[in-house]
């Protein structure tokens, strides 16, 4: 098991992609969603995360293990005119590489991002999880989330260039 002292993060930089892309593919879905076959970093994919970086409602954070890359989370600050004007925390992409899960490296991922969250005044933080992932669901609950909506979601019909699939 990791201690607190082992962990750090920080905001990704684009030096970190190809390891961040890793993480992501590193899951039965992931491997569905992601395309990188190669060494080489697609384009959409060093344009989004420019995207983010450069947003500075955006914290795309690395977890690291003596400057080893072993978890990340993309986090989003969300103004909001409901819950009388407060603003809100989206999480999103959270990974843990294989070899580092169950050693309560998420679970620290997750309290920092509630750190993240109170620094930045967001009264509500929310998430979610693909329902092929019961085990993700299982390890929110325990943090304290709860499933009180039902989350919907509509892929796009359209490639990068705007071309009908």
């Amino acid at each position: 098991m990791k201690t607190n002292k082992e962990l750090s993060h920080r905001k990704a930089q684009l030096g970190d992609l190809a390891q961040i892309l890793s993480l992501l593919k590193d899951d039965i879905l992931g491997q569905t969603r992601e395309s990188l076959d190669s060494s080489t970093i697609p384009d959409h994919y060093i344009h989004a995360f420019n995207k983010i970086s450069l947003d500075p409602n955006h914290y795309l954070m690395v977890i690291e293990v003596k400057g080893i890359i072993v978890a990340t989370c993309h986090l989003t600050l969300l103004p909001s005119l409901t819950f009388e004007g407060s603003t809100r925390l989206q999480i999103e992409a959270v990974r843990v590489h294989s070899t580092y899960r169950n050693q309560k490296i998420g679970s620290w991922m997750m309290q920092e991002a509630m750190t993240f969250a109170n620094k930045n005044g967001a009264t509500i933080i929310q998430l979610t999880t693909n329902k092929l992932r019961p085990e993700a669901k299982r390890f929110y609950e325990r943090l304290g989330f709860v499933a009180s909506h039902e989350g919907l979601k509509l892929v796009s019909c359209f490639t990068q260039n705007n071309k009908p699939i």
